[in-house]
């Protein structure tokens, strides 16, 4: 039973620091000053479900199921931790949280069905810059560098809880 506390304890560790370091890498200041991400809350949990999205991936293929839940468990603390931050009380919160849980599988989704760079900057284009036609140049740069994230982590070793997105190309 002690054994199985420490490995519990040690997943959630690692689920912990992956959750850091995408929520990290999604406040950097070039995806809101190059890129062209809307610095609000929604900009902010579009481009940590964008970065989540390729790690989940990786955790499922390699069959760290267990940890991926335990990732997307830390997620979702951080964001009612946000969502507590900024005021919401308890009484709307189960709506709040339901609703963000939609809008994060539907992104993950729309991001998982892009069979190539194309269908996944007009995902990214749909999500993190709502449309706007303008912005169609700024999805494909993003899309195409987080193309470069999934090859880069795909053999990364992320059930150590070790997470590297490299440098931040300029669009």
């Amino acid at each position: 039973m002690i054994d199985a506390l420490k490995r519990r304890r040690r997943r959630n560790e690692m689920a912990s620091r992956l959750c850091m370091a995408v929520s990290q890498r999604a406040r950097e200041a070039a995806f809101y000053r190059q890129y062209g991400v809307a610095d609000t809350i929604d900009g902010r949990f579009d481009l940590v479900a964008l970065h989540a999205w390729p790690v989940l991936e990786c955790l499922l293929e390699s069959g760290e199921k267990v940890l991926a839940q335990g990732f997307v468990d830390a997620l979702f603390a951080r964001f009612e931790d946000a969502l507590r931050e900024q005021g919401a009380g308890d009484i709307g919160m189960s709506r709040r949280m339901t609703k963000m849980a939609s809008a994060f599988y539907g992104r993950l989704r729309a991001y998982s069905e892009s069979v190539d760079e194309a269908q996944l900057a007009a995902a990214i284009l749909r999500n993190v810059y709502r449309g706007e036609s303008g912005r169609v140049d700024r999805a494909a740069s993003l899309a195409k560098y987080i193309d470069v994230v999934r090859r880069d982590i795909a053999g990364a070793g992320l059930a150590s809880g070790e997470l590297q997105f490299g440098p931040i190309p300029a669009p």
